[in-house]
């Protein structure tokens, strides 16, 4: 099976570098980051929601 070396990876950078530029590969990178986020408080969600409860002052 054929495992990607230091240089195939630079290669492979360069182009996409090419084809997208740096402005659109840094926004592309952050609606990743903000999606994955979004997507681990959604599994979250409800745990966090039953420690809002449990820490909620009693009267």
């Amino acid at each position: 099976m054929w495992k990607p070396g230091i240089t195939e990876l630079i290669i492979v950078l360069v182009v996409i570098l090419l084809l997208f530029g740096p402005g659109r590969i840094a926004k592309i990178a952050g609606e990743l980051g903000s999606s994955i986020k979004s997507f681990r408080e959604g599994l979250g969600g409800k745990e966090k929601e039953e420690e809002k409860k449990e820490d909620a002052p009693k009267e």
